[in-house]
C-alpha cells in the first residue's frame, strides 16, 4: 500500500481561532456606541442622524469601490465601515452640512485603509484620518458649526455663537468661566459635563454614556483597561498646567478616544508594556498639544502620532519566548 504524499500548509496568522468572528467583533462595537448616538439627538436633534448616515455612506461607498477594483466580495457588511463612520461622525460639530461627513468618510477610509490593503492593515485609525482631512478641507465648518444643548427639544436647537468649552481652555480662566455659563441652571460645572449637557461634538459630549458603552465591550471582553485607563492618566499628568481641570479631563473627544479609537486592534500595540507606553503617549501628547498648542483638541492628532510607534512598540516590548527544558528557543 503506498503512502499518502506528504503536503505542507503555508498560511498567514493568526493559527489559533476563537469562535468569535471581525463582522462578531465589529457588529458588538457598533451596538455599544448607540448610546451616545441616542443621547446626541436628544441633545441637539435630528440632524445628528443625518450626519451620522452620510458619515457611514461615505464610508461604506469606497470600501464597496475600492473592493470592486481589486475584484473581491464587498466587505461593507463585517460593520467595519459602519463603526469607522459612526466614530467619524462623533468627532464632528452637530451643526456640520450634511455632505461633508459623506465626503471626509470617503477620504479616510481610502487613504488609510484601502490604499495599505484593507481591514487589518491599515497603519491608521481610519476615522481619525477622516477627520483630518476635514479639519484641513473645512477648517471653518470643523471648528465654528457648533449647537447648543436642548435636551428634550429635538430639532429645536440654536447655534452657538462663542467657542465651546474646549476652546475657551486656551484662553485662560476668564475665558472658561464665560464659556461655561450657558450650562444648565443648577447644575455644576461637572455633572453638566459628565452628563453631556453641553456644547461640543456629537457623539463625544457625554462622558456617561461613552463609558456605559466601554463597559459592554469589558462585559463582552472585546476591549481591556490598559491602554483607556493609560491614555487617561497621561492626560491627567498634563490636567494641572490646564486653567480647568475638570473642563481639561471631561470635555473633548478624550474619553471616546481613550475607550474606541485607541484600542483599534490593528493600530494599537499587542503587548501589555507597549500598551501602556502607547496609551500614555497619547494622554501625554494630548495635553502637550491643549495646553501649548495652537489647536484645543489633542486626542485626534495624538492617537495619529502614536499609530506611527506601533510597530516600534511591537518590536521594542517583544513578549518572552519560552521553549520546553532542554529544546533550543
Amino acid at each position: 500500500m503506498s503512502m499518502p504524499e506528504p503536503h505542507l500548509y503555508l498560511s498567514t496568522g493568526p493559527h489559533i481561532r476563537r469562535g468569535r468572528t471581525t463582522a462578531d467583533i465589529m457588529w458588538l462595537v457598533n451596538l455599544s456606541l448607540a448610546p451616545a448616538l441616542l443621547w446626541a439627538v436628544l441633545v441637539f436633534g435630528w440632524p445628528v442622524l443625518g450626519i451620522t448616515l452620510s458619515a457611514i455612506a461615505g464610508c461604506a461607498l469606497a470600501e464597496h469601490l475600492a473592493c470592486k477594483v481589486r475584484g473581491t466580495d464587498s466587505t461593507v457588511y463585517d460593520g467595519s465601515v459602519v463603526c469607522t463612520g459612526l466614530l467619524l461622525a462623533y468627532t464632528l460639530p452637530p451643526g456640520i452640512p450634511l455632505w461633508m461627513p459623506f465626503v471626509g468618510g470617503a477620504l479616510g477610509v481610502f487613504f488609510a485603509k484601502t490604499v495599505f490593503g484593507g481591514l487589518g492593515y491599515n497603519i491608521f485609525n481610519v476615522a481619525l484620518v477622516g477627520r483630518a482631512i476635514m479639519m484641513a478641507t473645512f477648517p471653518v465648518e470643523m471648528t465654528t458649526t457648533w449647537l447648543t444643548p436642548g435636551f428634550g427639544q429635538i430639532g429645536g436647537v440654536d447655534a452657538l455663537s462663542g467657542a465651546t468649552p474646549l476652546v475657551s481652555l486656551t484662553g485662560g480662566p476668564e475665558a472658561v468661566e464665560a464659556a461655561i455659563v450657558g450650562l444648565p441652571e443648577g447644575m455644576s460645572e461637572g455633572l453638566a459635563f459628565l452628563l453631556g449637557l453641553r456644547p461640543g461634538s456629537v457623539g463625544e459630549v457625554s462622558v456617561l454614556m461613552i463609558v456605559a458603552g466601554a463597559g459592554f465591550l469589558l462585559w463582552q471582553k472585546i476591549i481591556k483597561l490598559t491602554i483607556p485607563l493609560s491614555v487617561l492618566g497621561g492626560a491627567l499628568l498634563m490636567s494641572p498646567w490646564s486653567p480647568d481641570p475638570v473642563l481639561y479631563m471631561l470635555s473633548g473627544g478624550l474619553w471616546l478616544g481613550a475607550f474606541f479609537m485607541a484600542t483599534d486592534y490593528v493600530t494599537s500595540p499587542s503587548t501589555l508594556k507597549g500598551q501602556i507606553v502607547f496609551g500614555v503617549g497619547i494622554g501625554l501628547l494630548t495635553g502637550m498639544i491643549r495646553n501649548w498648542g495652537g489647536y484645543p483638541e489633542g486626542i485626534c492628532y495624538a492617537i495619529l502620532l502614536m499609530n506611527t510607534m506601533t510597530p516600534a512598540l511591537e518590536e521594542w516590548f517583544r513578549p518572552p519566548r519560552t521553549a520546553p527544558k532542554g529544546t533550543p528557543s
